[in-house]
C-alpha cells in the first residue's frame, strides 16, 4: 500500500493534494481537526470539505487529530510506517493578525506541530518525502525596503531591478519585522531544512505567496481572493487595509502548487527551499482584484478603507519561480488570475448564498465584461 499522509487535509492545499494523489491511486491518510473554525469562526469551518473528500475518494481515511498531540501523531505514523511514501504538511495557524491574539497557540501549532511530524517521520518512515507549506512571511517586511514606485492601481518595481521578475531565495530572513505568525513559520521552516541537512530526510519548504482556489474556506483574517469573492457575492463589507489598496500579491492556484509538490516527490532533494507563487504569470493589486471580482460576480463590492496597514505586511510581493523551474523544468502553471477567480465563484456561489443557483445564472455572471485592460499591463496578459 502506498500512502500519502496529509495534515490540514480538509483545508485548501490539503484537500487539493488529497484529490490529486487520490486520483493517482494513492491511499490518503488525512489529519485535520477543523481548528480553522476556532481561529476564524464557524463560517470558516472546513467540515464541508472533509465531507466532500469522504464522498469523492474511496481510499480516504480521516483522523480527527491535533498535530500538537505528539503521542497520537506518533501512533498514526507507527500504524502505517514504511507504507507512507509522502507527507504533505499543510496544517497551520495561517494568519499573522490572529497570531497576536494567542501567540502560544500560534507557535505550538506552527512550530511544535511541525517538529512532531518531522520526528514521527524520522522514526517511522525515514525514506518518505516530507513537503512543508511555508510562507513568504519568513522574509518579514524586508520586501518593503525595495525601491517601489506608486502607479495608478498598484505599487511596482522598476523593470531593471533584479527582483522585478520576483523575489528569490537569496533575500534575508533576518533583521526584519515578521509578525508572530512569520516567526513561528520561520521556526518550522528551519526545522524542515534541518531534518533534511542533519538527518538526511528528503524535506522541502515551499515558501508560498497567496495560495488560492475554490476549496478555500476564506475568512476576513485569511484567504485573500476567496474571501474577497465571497464578500462580492454575499454583500458583506470588505475592509482594505493600508497602502491605498495598491499592495501587490502573486496568487497561485492550489492545483498548480500541488502539481509542484508532485514534481518534487518524484525527484526529491534534501533540506531544499523554494519560493513559489503566481509570479509574473498571476498577480494583482488589491484594487485590481476587486475590479475582477466585481466583474465576475456581477455585484459591486461593499468596502471600507483603513489607512492603517497590517503590521509587518508586504507592500509588494511577487515570487521568483526561477529556482524551482530550473530544478523541475516540466512543471507549468495552468491557472491564471482570471481563470482562478471564475472557478472560485462558480464552485462556491451556491454555498455562499445558501440556496440553489441555476447554471444559466452562474454562467451569465461569470462572463467577464468591460475593458479589463484598464487594470494595467503589469497583470500578465493571459489573466485579462
Amino acid at each position: 500500500m502506498n500512502i500519502v499522509l496529509i495534515t490540514g487535509s480538509a483545508g485548501l492545499i490539503g484537500s487539493q493534494a488529497a484529490t490529486y494523489f487520490g486520483q493517482q491511486g494513492f491511499t490518503i491518510v488525512g489529519i485535520d481537526n477543523d481548528l480553522r473554525s476556532y481561529f476564524f469562526g464557524k463560517k470558516a469551518s472546513t467540515l464541508w470539505n472533509r465531507r466532500r473528500l469522504e464522498q469523492e475518494l474511496s481510499r480516504y481515511h480521516h483522523h480527527h487529530l491535533d498535530i500538537r498531540d505528539e503521542k497520537k501523531i506518533r501512533r498514526v505514523f507507527a500504524t502505517y510506517t514504511a507504507d507512507i511514501k509522502l507527507i504533505i504538511h499543510t496544517a497551520a495557524q495561517p494568519s499573522h493578525d490572529w497570531a497576536a491574539q494567542e501567540p502560544q497557540t500560534d507557535f505550538t501549532v506552527n512550530a511544535n506541530g511541525t517538529l512532531n511530524l518531522l520526528e514521527a517521520c524520522r522514526l517511522s518512515c525515514p525514506a518518505a518525502v516530507f513537503i512543508f507549506t511555508s510562507t513568504n512571511k519568513v522574509y518579514g517586511d524586508t520586501p518593503n525596503q525595495l525601491p517601489l514606485k506608486e502607479e495608478g492601481t498598484r505599487y511596482e518595481l522598476p523593470a531593471d531591478h533584479p527582483f522585478y521578475e520576483g523575489i528569490d531565495e537569496s533575500m534575508s530572513i533576518d533583521q526584519s519585522k515578521h509578525s508572530l505568525f512569520g516567526a513561528s513559520k520561520v521556526a518550522a521552516d528551519i526545522l524542515v531544512q534541518e531534518y533534511g541537512r542533519y538527518f538526511g530526510l528528503k524535506t522541502v519548504s515551499f515558501r508560498g505567496g497567496c495560495l488560492t482556489g475554490p476549496h478555500h474556506s476564506g475568512a476576513m483574517l485569511h484567504g485573500f481572493l476567496s474571501y474577497l469573492m465571497q464578500a462580492c457575492v454575499t454583500g458583506e463589507t470588505y475592509t482594505v487595509f493600508g497602502y491605498k489598496g495598491k499592495q501587490v500579491r502573486d496568487n497561485i492556484h492550489s492545483y498548480d502548487l500541488v502539481a509542484a509538490f508532485d514534481h518534487f516527490y518524484k525527484n526529491p532533494r534534501r533540506g531544499e527551499v523554494y519560493n513559489i507563487g503566481g509570479g509574473r504569470f498571476s498577480n494583482c493589486s488589491m484594487r485590481e482584484a476587486i475590479r475582477l471580482c466585481e466583474e465576475i460576480s456581477g455585484n459591486k463590492l461593499k468596502k471600507k478603507y483603513s489607512a492603517k496597514a497590517r503590521s509587518g505586511d508586504h507592500i509588494w510581493y511577487i515570487s521568483s519561480l526561477k529556482k524551482f523551474k530550473n530544478h523541475y523544468p516540466k512543471w507549468k502553471q495552468r491557472y491564471d488570475l482570471k481563470n482562478t477567480l471564475v472557478e472560485i465563484f462558480e464552485q462556491n456561489v451556491e454555498r455562499w448564498m445558501g440556496k440553489k443557483v441555476t447554471r444559466s445564472q452562474v454562467t451569465a455572471r461569470s462572463v467577464v465584461t468591460g475593458d479589463l485592460t484598464k487594470l494595467k499591463n503589469h497583470v500578465h496578459p493571459r489573466t485579462l
